[in-house]
């Protein structure tokens, strides 16, 4: 009976991929011939279904583009970069989105570390960063094994570096994995929706306004308080909105 059930749920996944990539070449065929609504309607129906990935979020987004919907378009372009970092159409659409949003917010300087982090470590998702500790996990117990089982000293010698320099390169990608998913998890980011945006200076809609927001720019989430989200721009600035206002960058 178990095996059957295990049948059934192999079977029905790979009824659902097909349906998916069905549904997805039909959509790309409804953008290429500029019927975008009806595109996005597509791909809403595979993301439903849980077939979810860089492409998917990236396609959605290029149809809101060509709609001239700012918000949106960047939102997914997000969402393909939150699966994929290393989407290169991903990035540069999202760099001619974003031309099209009305803030103009100058960067806080990076730390040299904070530099790193971004240009290179975040390249990788810490999914891919985990299967490098895999892989280096292998090389290390290997290369030990062989330095365990030689009797020849020089093969010996060159084992036991290798070997250690393997382990090292293991501790230091385990903790790079460690730290992309921790930021990952405790990072919450969103895309303004609305078209302008009154941001307070506490959570109430009598509260001072101290700057405002427009559709299509991205703020970090700090706190919630009822149906208020604290937030923070890229400049430092920092101030709350109601949560209606954003949308969470999330995958499905």
């Amino acid at each position: 009976m178990k095996n059957i059930i295990i049948l059934l749920v192999f079977i029905t996944n790979i009824v659902s991929a097909q349906n998916a990539d069905a549904l997805f070449s039909d959509a790309n065929t409804l953008y290429k011939t500029g019927k975008y609504q009806k595109a996005i309607e597509l791909y809403n129906k595979i993301e439903a279904s849980e077939e979810t990935s860089s492409e998917l979020y990236f396609n959605i987004g290029n149809c809101y583009y060509k709609l001239n919907q700012v918000a949106p378009s960047i939102y997914n372009y997000e969402r393909a970069l939150l699966i994929n970092p290393s989407n290169e159409d991903a990035k540069n659409n999202l760099i001619i989105a974003k031309r099209l949003t009305l803030d103009r917010i100058e960067e806080l300087p990076k730390s040299l570390f904070q530099k790193l982090n971004i240009n290179y470590l975040q390249k990788l998702h810490y999914n891919s960063w985990a299967l490098v500790v895999i892989v280096f996990s292998i090389i290390a117990s290997v290369l030990f094994l062989l330095f365990y089982f030689s009797t020849n000293s020089v093969k010996k010698r060159y084992y036991f570096v290798t070997s250690i320099l393997s382990f090292l390169l293991l501790l230091s990608s385990l903790i790079i994995t460690y730290q992309q998913y921790d930021t990952a998890k405790k990072t919450i980011e969103a895309i303004v929706f609305t078209k302008e945006v009154s941001i307070k200076n506490s959570p109430t809609q009598d509260s001072e306004e101290i700057f405002t927001l427009h559709e299509g720019t991205k703020i970090k989430v700090l706190d919630t308080v009822d149906d208020w989200k604290k937030i923070k721009l890229i400049d430092g600035k920092i101030g709350w909105l109601l949560s209606k206002d954003i949308k969470i960058i999330t995958i499905f």
